[in-house]
């Protein structure tokens, strides 16, 4: 997988935009996520700073973070997040969608990353199954699990697109479109 970086835009525009966050609500039940990411490039320096400062109230002083480098064109070993210096590590056995974030004080959490080229509904859909209290789901089933959704999706779509395209005709099972008269008779002969 090739994925490029687009240098001409401004790198402070992710420092500019929030964070887009779901994270899991104060439970006792564990689960294998804590939330969902849904960050907005694949620029870490650019998106680590404002996703740490999110974090800063709910989570503490985020002070580590392991990423998986296949997901991320170029992985720092330090990213400047408020005038400190937040680690970043890179793992080739964690899950590719998923970020680890460490804290000294407060604990581990493990986050799905959704990426950046995802469409609304279907980052909407991961963000709200990543946040369930409790889940079993790990980052590459969720994952896995909507890219089934949205092939359905856009089977759904298609067939539709087909079915309106030939003025709602019957399609034989060759996919040739039907006529009235090739319609198999109900038992009373009636058309």
């Amino acid at each position: 997988m090739t994925t490029t970086l687009d240098r001409t835009a401004p790198r402070d525009l992710a420092a500019e935009l929030p964070a887009r966050l779901s994270l899991t609500p104060k439970t006792t039940l564990a689960g294998q996520l804590d939330g969902a990411w849904w960050p907005y490039s694949r620029d870490l320096e650019a998106e680590l700073p404002p996703l740490a400062a999110a974090l800063a109230e709910p989570w503490g002083r985020i002070t580590r973070v392991t990423v998986n480098p296949t997901r991320w064109p170029l992985v720092p070993h330090t990213v400047a997040v408020e005038g400190r210096k937040l680690h970043v590590g890179w793992f080739t056995e964690q899950d590719p969608d998923k970020l680890i974030l460490l804290s000294y004080t407060v604990g581990r959490w493990d986050l799905l990353v959704i990426p950046p080229e995802t469409a609304p509904a279907a980052a909407a859909r991961l963000m709200a199954a990543a946040a369930i209290p409790g889940s079993v789901f790990t980052a590459g089933v969720l994952m896995t699990n909507e890219a089934a959704i949205g092939r359905g999706i856009r089977d759904a779509v298609r067939r539709e697109a087909a079915w309106e395209g030939e003025g709602g005709a019957c399609m034989s099972p060759f996919g040739n479109p039907m006529r009235r008269s090739a319609l198999p008779l109900p038992g009373n002969g009636w058309r």
